[in-house]
């Protein structure tokens, strides 16, 4: 299974972009999909979930401007980035929290998120 991120892109500070991912087939016991990211010289994080059952956690940096939805059956989702700031500039993973592993074990190949000031 690949996991395919894509809407990155350059956008201006306040800005917004919509960040997609999608798996290439149906894919069982997602519990949990994810948004991390990483940027130059620092460690990736986790920016953003959903569980299977609808419930989304944030982190504090990004409260209030980035919304995740998706649905784990059909193996998409989505982050909606809105009043971006020059240091959300990171390139930007899904990935996918599987039962059967307890991990996040799949993931997709990044996508570059540029906010310019």
């Amino acid at each position: 299974v690949q996991l395919q991120a894509s809407g990155g892109g350059l956008v201006q500070a306040g800005g917004s972009l919509r960040l997609s991912c999608a798996a290439s087939r149906s894919v069982s016991g997602i519990k949990v999909m994810g948004w991390y990211r990483q940027a130059p010289g620092k460690q990736r994080e986790l920016v953003a979930s959903i569980t299977a059952r609808g419930v989304e956690d944030y982190a504090d940096s990004v409260k209030g401007r980035f919304t995740i939805s998706g649905d784990s059956a059909k193996g998409t989702w989505y982050l909606q980035m809105n009043s971006l700031k020059p240091e959300d500039t990171a390139v930007y993973y899904c990935a996918a929290y599987r039962v059967l592993t307890a991990s996040y074990d799949y993931w997709g190949q990044g996508t570059l998120v540029t906010v310019s000031s």
